[in-house]
């Protein structure tokens, strides 16, 4: 399912809707993600696959998922991480934080 920019745009103003600066645009985007995505979910990172099972935000380095495959446990920018197959519910979070952030 492909989203439209009207779309897009309405989910942007609802995460951001009590949010005065970029800062707390940003936190609220983390909120709306967490709150939204069902975890945890298989994605393909460098040709691995690998279980995206927690969603963080951290200073210096946006929103990261948590990526584990095996006892390796690595963090990957939300914004770095390819469309899964199929994609988990809450997806289009992910996509609007995207949008927001371009």
């Amino acid at each position: 399912m492909r989203l439209t920019t009207a779309e897009l745009d309405a989910m942007v103003e609802e995460a951001t809707v009590d949010a005065y600066d970029e800062y707390e645009q940003f936190a609220a985007f983390h909120v709306a993600i967490e709150d939204h995505l069902a975890l945890p979910f298989d994605t393909t990172v460098l040709g691995v696959t690998v279980s995206v099972t927690a969603i963080q935000e951290r200073p210096g380095s946006g929103i990261i998922a948590l990526c584990r495959r095996g006892r390796y446990r690595q963090a990957v920018g939300v914004l770095d991480l390819p469309l899964p197959e199929p994609a988990p519910t809450g997806w289009a979070w992910v996509e609007a934080y995207r949008h927001w952030a371009s």
